[in-house]
């Protein structure tokens, strides 16, 4: 049976949440600005799996209307759901929504889960603003080495020279995935202190994190 706007409207309206589950993946193959006019009602459904799937489209969807996707993601960062925040946070970083940061930034510091600080601390660097450092310096204090990873990628992509300062002191971690992360955050960044920090990651002990702070500081003579 192939799929259709109208097969997709019909299982939307469905009683059964497994039908409007599978409408949302359906919506997938049909055009992408009749897809975003039919996803924003599973934006809001009854089951938490549908808000899920729905609001994790709209990464891409929401091109079609940049302003209503803006509007549909700011509510679901006040779901009812960790995962569904988390994939809202997601989906406003895909789409650049830095008009979302201070909602951004209002959830990570009320959100107790951990999920929802992680999607954040990853969407921050890919939003690209500066007023992000704060958070990302807060979220390298903590004691998730999870979170302390994604919190040192996004300091790199964010590219402020600021950010140098709060890496270097991880080129001498004990974990190693947080070394390689670091020599690739500083690659990103420039200065004296940032060099300094990688020469030390390319004397690395792990051939891989070496090798990634060498190819830099080729690409820097």
């Amino acid at each position: 049976m192939s799929v259709t706007p109208e097969s997709v409207g019909a299982l939307l309206s469905s009683q059964d949440f497994g039908d409007r589950l599978r409408a949302v993946n359906q919506i997938r193959q049909l055009d992408p600005k009749i897809g975003f006019d039919l996803i924003q009602s599973a934006v809001g459904d009854s089951n938490p799996r549908v808000r899920y799937a729905a609001v994790s489209q709209l990464a891409v969807l929401g091109q079609q209307d940049l302003s209503l996707a803006m509007k549909l993601l700011r509510g679901r960062l006040k779901d009812s759901e960790p995962d569904v925040q988390a994939a809202a946070a997601d989906s406003i970083a895909a789409l650049k929504l830095t008009e979302a940061f201070e909602d951004l930034q209002q959830l990570y510091y009320t959100s107790s889960e951990w999920l929802v600080k992680f999607s954040i601390v990853a969407a921050l660097g890919e939003l690209g603003d500066s007023r992000a450092l704060e958070m990302l310096e807060d979220a390298l204090k903590s004691s998730n080495e999870l979170l302390q990873t994604v919190a040192i990628g996004s300091l790199g992509e964010l590219g402020d020279s600021r950010a140098v300062s709060l890496l270097t002191p991880y080129a001498t971690h004990p974990d190693w995935q947080i070394r390689y992360r670091t020599a690739q955050a500083l690659g990103h960044l420039n200065g004296p202190e940032a060099l300094s920090a990688l020469e030390i990651l390319a004397q690395d002990e792990i051939e891989q994190i070496a090798q990634e702070a060498q190819q830099y500081l080729i690409s820097e003579r």
